[in-house]
């Protein structure tokens, strides 16, 4: 992989990182046409998972400074993260196996596909951060953990917990965005387990660094862009695109 693949990748999980589409599906994608292209385990993923939780930090910088001057709300973002952690070790090597399953992420779009259709159609909910409480933090924090399956959109299937769980469309948003933190610095240190001397000599720092950044900068203009989106009930949109995109993985590649 050299430095343009990098930008082209880190452009990717920008884009797709908050939206609702699965960024980890798409990568794999995209992946898919790069010629040997090589990583340790899913590390150059994760790294560029970590350039999009920089852009949610940056954006949410006073929203996280509340949190943990909140302690009943950190602890709800922990409660969830802690059963996302618990499903993401448990079967760390399942998921990890599936990211080279390229027709598998094709039927995990479909499915986000369908579970944005149904969370469109719930009648809106107003649970703020006073009202949500532990049982629904556990819910979302379980589809998190299910949501590691390449192709299903770790923020479309949170968001949607979200909607189902009867919370205001904003803070379904804000707290999937929220859950993003933990969930990927705790798959970075999981993923540090692959980083051998072999690796350490082998891999390209430039071009690790290059896709982080160019991720961050991307993800952090797309961050606001889903927030609006979410607001304005336009989930459906991409449903349609998504749909679209699983049928041809599924019959194409």
């Amino acid at each position: 992989m050299g430095f343009w693949e990098a930008i082209l990748l880190g452009i990717v999980q920008g884009l797709t990182e908050f939206l609702p589409v699965s960024s980890s599906g798409h990568l794999v994608i995209v992946q898919s046409f790069i010629k040997d292209f090589k990583q340790p385990g899913v590390l150059f993923d994760v790294t560029l998972h970590l350039g999009t939780v920089i852009a949610v930090v940056i954006y949410f910088r006073k929203r996280l400074l509340e949190i943990f001057k909140n302690l009943r709300l950190l602890g709800l973002v922990l409660t969830a993260t802690a059963v996302t952690g618990v499903i993401g070790y448990t079967f760390k090597d399942t998921f990890e196996a599936m990211f080279s399953n390229v027709r598998l992420i094709g039927a995990g779009l479909i499915i986000t596909a369908i579970v944005l259709l149904f969370a469109e159609r719930v009648k809106p909910g107003n649970k703020t951060e006073k009202e949500i409480n532990w049982l629904q933090a556990l819910f979302i924090g379980l589809i998190q953990g299910v949501a590691i399956i390449p192709g299903i959109s770790r923020s479309g299937s949170t968001i949607s917990a979200g909607l189902f769980a009867k919370l205001d469309r904003k803070f379904a948003a804000e707290f999937s965005f929220l859950l993003s933190v933990p969930a990927v610095l705790g798959a970075a240190v999981l993923e540090s387990r692959h980083l051998t001397k072999a690796d350490m000599l082998n891999i390209d720092i430039v071009v690790y660094l290059a896709g982080l950044l160019v991720a961050a900068i991307t993800g952090f203009f797309c961050t606001k862009l889903l927030v609006n989106i979410i607001q304005k009930q336009k989930l459906y949109y991409f449903s349609i695109y998504l749909l679209i995109i699983g049928t041809i993985v599924l019959t194409v590649l």
